[in-house]
C-alpha cells in the first residue's frame, strides 16, 4: 500500500493518538489536564487558589492540548462535516444507551458511561482523520482543500 493509504494500523495509531488526546484533557480518574490546572493550591481556599498554581508550564501544556484539538477537530470537520461527525456520535450514543438498556453496564455507574463516552469521542476524532482514506480507497475519490 502506498504511503497515505488507508491501513488499519494506521486508523489504530490515529485512535490511540485521539485516546491519549482526550484522555489527557479530562478522564473520570483525576489525572489528567483539567483536574492539574483546577488543582487547589496547598491551605488556600476561593479562587485565588487556582490562579496562584497557575504557571507557564499548565499554559504551555494546555496551548498544546488546544494545538492538538484544533488538529483532530479540523481533519474530521473536513472529512466527516458535522453532520458526519453527528451520525458517528449518534451511533455510539446508541451503543452505550443498548449497553445500559440489556444490562451491560449499570445507568448508576458514571464512572464507567465517563469512560464509555471518551472513547466514543476518540473514535469519532480517529474516524474523522481516517474518514477521507476511507473514502479515496472505496471511490478512488480524493478529498482536497482548495486553497485560493
Amino acid at each position: 500500500m502506498g504511503s497515505g493509504g488507508f491501513s488499519w494500523g494506521g486508523l489504530a495509531v490515529r485512535l490511540v493518538a485521539a485516546l491519549v488526546l482526550v484522555y489527557a484533557t479530562y478522564n473520570p480518574e483525576g489525572v489528567s489536564y483539567f483536574h492539574w490546572v483546577f488543582s487547589r493550591a496547598p491551605g488556600e481556599s476561593g479562587l485565588g487558589a487556582y490562579l496562584h498554581g497557575f504557571t507557564p508550564l499548565k499554559a504551555l501544556a494546555g496551548i498544546g492540548l488546544v494545538a492538538l484539538w484544533v488538529v483532530f477537530l479540523q481533519a474530521a470537520r473536513r472529512s466527516l462535516g458535522v453532520g458526519g461527525a453527528v451520525l458517528v456520535l449518534a451511533l455510539f450514543a446508541c451503543v452505550i444507551w443498548a449497553m445500559i438498556y440489556y444490562g451491560a453496564m449499570s445507568p448508576t455507574s458514571s464512572r464507567a458511561i465517563a469512560h464509555l463516552v471518551l472513547i466514543a469521542v476518540s473514535l469519532v476524532l480517529a474516524i474523522g482523520m481516517s474518514w477521507s482514506h476511507v473514502t479515496r480507497k472505496m471511490s478512488g475519490q480524493m478529498d482536497t482543500d482548495n486553497v485560493g
